[in-house]
């Protein structure tokens, strides 16, 4: 609707010549109109706290009684973060609640990252997410390197990769299982992205929670979220699962520290317990381990990269850190 339209439209709204404004999310801030005292705000689970908070401001504008109706498709269906959203917005209803809402949002959502969101340079190229990563591997690469000596009283850098996954067989959410898109993507990211399992058994048991028992192909999504984890701990950079043939890609070359320590424990661990199933195979900079795969599903075939992620987790004495942040059992 072009400005002018939307102009007319609103001062036709103002001078009650329509009882009714049917409108998106334009309307929440900059309008003032006291006669209005109702809003009903459909899909309310997809919109932020503060969001919310100036939308329910729009009514209650005068002396005369409001009422703000959030919609939402059931409590069971919706995520955790957005029924605590609806939860604060439902408990702080006085005037000058805004700070107390805005304390709510930041305990929901986190106090964000250490150089703020809004950034000059490329971030719309590589998308926030990638930002943020790059962010914090630069902040840790100068704590530990040029500025070891200001930071050298801070623990030990926690070690690991951003491992990939490449598979032969189907993984993922079918659209059967879950029909929203953006309730999948939700669930994709944030199994991409576990910090810990117990973080993984809390997004498992929201799926069966809110969509009932989990098919075989999200079972299998799971398995390859905890090995992803585990790999990462293991320092594996990709594992590649072919029908014959499985391929883990270690660090390259460049990383002198693994192949000066970590690496020589691998090689004497594969050479004494998997001397016969695991191979090792090296071209150029790059480092395979290269396993037959002789198992009969894939669910069995993940179960035994976790296993094996998990031994070589324990040659390099961080197990400590797996445990502390939940086990697989």
């Amino acid at each position: 609707m072009r400005p002018a339209q939307l102009e007319d439209v609103i001062h036709g709204f103002l001078n009650r010549k329509y009882d009714l404004l049917l409108s998106t999310i334009i309307i929440d801030s900059g309008i003032d109109i006291p006669n209005v005292n109702t809003i009903i705000v459909n899909r309310a689970d997809r919109f932020g706290l503060a969001e919310l908070h100036q939308l329910r401001g729009r009514v209650g504008r005068s002396t005369r009684q409001a009422y703000a109706y959030f919609i939402v498709p059931s409590l069971s269906g919706i995520t955790k973060k957005a029924l605590r959203r609806l939860q604060a917005i439902e408990e702080f209803t006085e005037i000058g609640s805004g700070f107390n809402l805005s304390m709510r949002d930041l305990e929901i959502r986190g106090a964000g990252n250490l150089l703020g969101k809004e950034q000059t340079g490329f971030i719309n190229e590589i998308g926030f997410d990638l930002y943020l990563k790059q962010i914090d591997e630069a902040v840790e690469e100068l704590k530990y390197q040029e500025f070891k000596e200001v930071f050298k009283t801070l623990p030990k850098h926690e070690e690991r990769t951003e491992p990939t996954l490449d598979a032969y067989f189907e993984i993922g959410i079918p659209e059967t299982y879950m029909p929203e898109q953006m309730d999948r993507l939700n669930f994709y990211t944030a199994l991409y992205s576990i910090k810990d399992l117990v973080e993984l058994e809390d997004l498992k048991e929201e799926i069966t929670d809110r969509f009932g028992p989990t098919p075989g192909l999200v079972n299998r999504l799971l398995l390859a979220a905890a090995l992803r984890y585990h790999a990462s701990f293991a320092l594996f950079e990709r594992i590649i699962m072919q029908r014959k043939a499985v391929t883990i890609i270690l660090p390259k070359g460049e990383k002198e520290d693994y192949y000066k320590y970590q690496f020589v424990e691998l090689m004497r661990y594969i050479v004494d317990e998997h001397k016969e199933t695991i191979k090792f195979d090296q071209k150029k900079d790059v480092m395979k381990l290269v396993i037959k795969n002789k198992f009969k599903t894939p669910e069995d075939l993940l179960k035994y990269l976790i296993d094996f992620s998990n031994e070589v987790i324990k040659l390099f004495g961080v197990e400590k850190i797996i445990n502390e942040n939940g086990n697989s059992d």
